[in-house]
């Protein structure tokens, strides 16, 4: 998810989403338009006595939606470092904490599959939620009644931080509560089973989210596609991480005997004919045998029709190559097509030779054939506990 880079702490870099800059302002806003209510609410749970009527005037009612919904998102940023910082002690890596829409969100380079470690991550988040609402209530009481206004704002938040938590704990996986879920059911299952199932709990769980949403606030809405969607997408992911377990760039690579590829000197002109005729749209580029680069067929779209006789490949051609070796994970393929955001990778060897091409087709067609070969029958024999068969 990407966003505005605001500082970095504890080495993890923060950044705002831009749907974040959209929702503190109406977050803002609805909580100032409701805090007669609100004080009522903190009130009659807390057995204060705030006086719910001097808040409501002038500006006040929007200088205390401010300040709540900024204490808000920052104790949704504080959930999130609880994550972080406890994955950051067994050895993971954090790429960034993003506020958005939702909340927050931190994004792993990898994810623990250690039903331990996860369990411990995934309850670190409600858990320092809870502290927050345990430390705001204590401020809480510690305050006076005349000071109305920081009193309320330290009430809303302990609330809020409860119920963030309990919220989070819910299993809509890949919410918190459905990793909790997928950590207990990996104790005596494959990762791979595990996530498939509270993948499938998560999508009924993100359903009647939707249902709820329908009579109560279009929020639930977007908020169960979101969560049907990531459980969605986080099944996928594990699915084909299980099924190219053992499988190397090197088993699914189209080898260089096999490889199309054209040299620096060719038109574009040619280079398009090329395409049409072989049903490629992308090549890599050789320099006197040499990998110097790739081309693709956005590349050549670049040049006006009447120049592509006079332009060659290397006017057009990417220089910066994003590499991978024959001998790394297919998953590890992946992922670097991912990061570099490029729909191929050159296969290289410790020399710098060129020994061959991967492709997202490669492997979406590698993937077709492992699973048609019953790997995901391989994945549920290995769950002792699991009566679920594949025919």
């Amino acid at each position: 998810m990407r966003g505005i880079r605001i500082g970095r702490v504890f080495g993890i870099p923060i950044q705002l989403n831009l749907t974040f800059l959209l929702v503190l302002p109406l977050f803002a806003w609805l909580i100032g338009s409701d805090v007669g209510e609100l004080v009522e609410l903190v009130n009659r749970l807390f057995g204060s006595a705030i006086d719910g009527a001097a808040l409501t005037v002038g500006s006040m009612p929007w200088i205390l939606g401010t300040a709540a919904a900024l204490g808000l998102f920052l104790c949704v940023l504080l959930h999130e470092f609880g994550h972080s910082l406890v994955a950051m002690r067994y050895g993971y890596e954090i790429e960034s904490i993003t506020l958005w829409l939702f909340g927050g969100v931190a994004n792993f380079v990898e994810m623990p599959e250690d039903w331990r470690q996860e369990l411990v991550i995934a309850v670190a988040g409600p858990a320092v939620s809870v502290g927050l609402g345990v430390v705001s209530y204590l401020g809480f009481l510690v305050l006076s009644t005349a000071q109305g206004p920081v009193k309320f704002v330290l009430g809303y938040l302990a609330l809020t931080n409860v119920m963030l938590a309990v919220f989070n704990m819910l299993p809509g996986f890949p919410m918190d509560g459905g990793r909790v879920l997928r950590a207990l059911l990996a104790r005596r299952r494959s990762h791979a089973r595990a996530t498939q199932i509270a993948a499938e709990v998560g999508k009924v769980f993100a359903f009647l989210l939707g249902i709820v949403g329908l009579f109560v606030n279009l929020f639930l809405i977007a908020l169960a596609f979101f969560i049907y969607m990531g459980a969605s997408s986080e099944a996928q992911q594990t699915v084909m991480k299980a099924a190219f377990e053992d499988v190397t760039v090197r088993d699914v690579m189209t080898p260089r005997e096999k490889l199309d590829v054209v040299d620096v000197t060719t038109s574009v002109a040619d280079l398009l004919d090329r395409m049409f005729r072989e049903r490629h749209t992308g090549y890599p580029v050789l320099r006197n045998g040499s990998l110097v680069g790739m081309v693709t067929l956005n590349d050549a779209r670049s040049v006006n029709e009447v120049e592509r006789d006079a332009y060659r490949v290397e006017d057009v051609m990417s220089g910066e190559l994003a590499t991978i070796s024959p001998d790394a994970g297919a998953m590890d393929a992946i992922t670097t097509m991912q990061q570099n955001g490029v729909g191929r990778l050159p296969v290289v060897d410790e020399a710098g030779e060129l020994v061959g091409l991967i492709s997202r087709s490669d492997l979406v067609t590698a993937l077709n054939i492992i699973q048609s070969r019953g790997s995901a029958a391989v994945i549920r024999r290995r769950d002792p506990t699991d009566a679920i068969e594949t025919r």
